[in-house]
């Protein structure tokens, strides 16, 4: 593997990360300054975010992602930890209808199902690496690593947090397929996951609202109240036109959109900055999957493979979702832009899962390096 790709990989997250922190500023002012008077209060807190997901990613990288197999214990203790925490919500009131947050002393609200995302592909992974040939098989190669997923999307789901539970279930599902499982077996789980999915959603009539305001947008408009928040980030999107009506030039984020700051910061970027910093934003995360993959399948080990493959799908599923929910191309589900969205774990998580990229990237050429030097 070359050194650059990590370089390059570098240098992609520091630009998505920079421009998160431009846009977050504008998005974030109006609701800034009625909370602390500062038109920074957002971003300063964004920042020591972004500095504990720096300091979370350098210890994970500097780990060799091979422990995570080799002593699964630590693996096992870190599932059990997040799956504890996933049930320990519960305790607490819900907010907004939902039960998500364990709430921590500064006004923080740590989110264990961020946290699930990334357990999730460690654990299938190796279960799928440690099972060797027996991935084709059905026990070992569909029921057991899909129990694993349903440990932690179980939970997810009961929140309710549908948005997560995609992102579990598409991640798990894909890292068993990669690993190997026939694709016949994984039908077994998949068709009655994807039914008790659909059921939860049917019996959320905010869930459902939303689906039959997408299907029938054209004719709803903005008269219907679950097509609010997509028709104002249209709306953001087509006054930016090509390039946009300057920073801080937002009309859309004086509170006509909703999460303006979180979920639907995008818009805002698109009316300030135009389709260009629509397009840029694209290209930079199609860059950052595409380098991910590089470095997955220069892996010196099939767990590297499914590991760094599996996290990159982690942020770039929501990353594609997220934008799609912005453009009304999917139906509007609460999903934060990996390294632009304002919010603490989310940000954590998502340098984290970056963090075990790197260990993959860093450790598999160390091992290139030490294997060249043997044969000299």
């Amino acid at each position: 593997m070359r050194k650059s790709a990590l370089y390059v990989l570098g240098l992609v997250v520091a630009a998505l990360v920079a421009l998160g922190l431009v846009v977050l500023f504008s998005a974030s002012e109006v609701r800034s300054v009625r909370i602390s008077g500062q038109p920074w209060h957002f971003v300063a807190r964004q920042a020591v975010y972004i500095g504990a997901g720096l300091v979370a990613a350098a210890v994970v990288a500097a780990i060799d992602y091979r422990r995570w197999r080799d002593q699964w214990v630590l693996t096992v203790a870190f599932s059990a930890v997040v799956i504890a925490a996933l049930w320990v919500v519960f305790l607490f009131p819900a907010v907004k209808g939902s039960h998500r947050w364990i709430p921590l002393p500064g006004g923080i609200n740590f989110q264990p199902g961020e946290f699930a995302k990334l357990v999730t592909v460690l654990a299938v992974a190796v279960w799928m690496d440690r099972a060797g040939w027996r991935v084709e098989l059905l026990r070992k190669g569909a029921l057991c690593p899909a129990g694993i997923i349903g440990l932690f999307a179980i939970p997810v789901l009961l929140e309710p947090d549908f948005g997560s539970v995609m992102v579990i279930a598409s991640v798990g599902f894909m890292t068993m397929f990669v690993a190997g499982a026939r694709f016949m077996h994984l039908l077994l789980p998949v068709i009655p996951g994807i039914a008790l999915f659909a059921w939860e959603v049917w019996k959320n009539p905010n869930r459902m609202a939303r689906l039959f305001s997408f299907a029938g947008a054209s004719a709803a408009g903005a008269a219907d109240p679950a097509a609010y928040q997509s028709d104002m980030s249209i709306v953001a999107i087509s006054r930016g036109g090509w390039f946009g009506r300057g920073l801080n030039g937002s009309m859309q984020k004086q509170y006509y959109l909703p999460e303006a700051w979180t979920d639907f910061i995008l818009a805002v970027g698109a009316e300030e900055m135009g389709l260009v910093f629509s397009v840029v934003v694209i290209l930079l995360f199609v860059m950052f999957f595409f380098t991910c993959v590089y470095i997955a399948r220069k892996s010196s080990d099939r767990f590297g493979r499914l590991l760094a493959l599996g996290m990159s799908v982690v942020i770039f599923f929501q990353a594609m979702f997220n934008i799609g929910v912005v453009c009304e191309a999917f139906p509007t589900k609460g999903m934060a832009l990996p390294f632009f969205s304002y919010g603490g774990t989310n940000m954590v998580a998502t340098f984290m899962a970056l963090g075990f990229i790197f260990s993959v990237g860093i450790h598999s050429l160390d091992g290139a390096r030490r294997r060249l030097s043997r044969t000299k």
